[in-house]
């Protein structure tokens, strides 16, 4: 019995020793609180309000911005949801489906092969190269549609010159993540009315997704660590694309997209400018 007794009291002795804790977040939820999310959130409304105002520029826009605070392939799995879902949503937003696969197939083949071909080059030994590489090219973009240049392909050159555009695009792609850069040109030149144009986009920028998507998924990039990202990402884009829509109509589109351009023109040249730097200091 005084034994028994005696383990009573050293029990309820000890319990002066508990310390009550603070309770943290664990896991994705403390994601949640990290700076890091906040920059994603606003990314992803900036973008998406951008291709509400004028139609395009989400994938270009978010995975430009999110390469300011990681690199590039890390940026593109976040983006790599959200940029599929709304271009199959435009791919399916209009009559001329057919008629674009058949026009268009060699570029999105094209596409699709380069971003195959140059897998590696996301997380390779030249992935380090690849925020130059998208600096660049943003300012290329930026300037080409600034400047507006006009080019023309006759209907019976479309295939063999897509096939080669496409290509291009896509070991342009596999790198950076940016699929605006030649094929965007292209597309100005083979004279689509706006519509088709609209719909024939969401069709190759959904090949050229879907196609990265294997690239990371090979690369081991989509895993559980982006999946809160990339639902925090998806609704913010769609919020964006709403209120970019709801302005639109109130605003001079013109006028906005050559200030977007702009802004692309210093994003780009400090995206470049602070790799190579980084690159070059000892």
């Amino acid at each position: 019995m005084a034994n028994l007794v005696s383990a009573f009291v050293m029990a309820e002795g000890s319990v002066n020793k508990v310390q009550i804790v603070p309770i943290r977040p664990i896991g994705q939820c403390d994601a949640m609180f990290e700076p890091l999310m906040l920059f994603i959130v606003a990314a992803f409304l900036l973008a998406g309000f951008i291709k509400g105002v004028i139609g395009l520029g989400l994938p270009t826009v978010s995975v430009g911005l999110l390469a300011v605070a990681m690199p590039p392939a890390h940026a593109l799995a976040i983006v790599i949801v959200p940029a599929i879902l709304t271009n199959v949503w435009q791919t399916f937003a209009g009559p001329y489906l057919r008629d674009i696969i058949r026009r268009l197939w060699p570029l999105m083949a094209g596409t699709a092969i380069g971003i195959r071909l140059n897998a590696d080059m996301l997380t390779g030994p030249y992935a380090r190269y690849g925020t130059i590489l998208l600096g660049i090219l943003l300012v290329i973009y930026a300037i080409v549609g600034l400047h507006k240049f006009i080019f023309s392909v006759a209907r019976r050159d479309e295939k063999w010159i897509g096939a080669i555009i496409g290509l291009m695009t896509g070991v342009i792609s596999a790198a950076t993540g940016v699929q605006v850069i030649p094929s965007m040109p292209f597309f100005q030149a083979i004279g689509m009315e706006k519509d088709e144009l609209v719909q024939a986009m969401g069709v190759f920028f959904t090949v050229a997704t879907v196609a990265l998507a294997f690239n990371l998924s090979g690369a081991g990039l989509l895993d559980q660590s982006t999946a809160l990202p990339g639902v925090v990402a998806l609704a913010c884009s769609f919020a964006g694309m709403a209120i970019g829509q709801g302005v639109r109509s109130r605003m001079q589109a013109d006028a906005f997209r050559r200030w977007f351009l702009i802004a692309m023109i210093f994003l780009g040249t400090y995206l470049a400018g602070s790799a190579i730097y980084n690159l070059t200091r000892p």
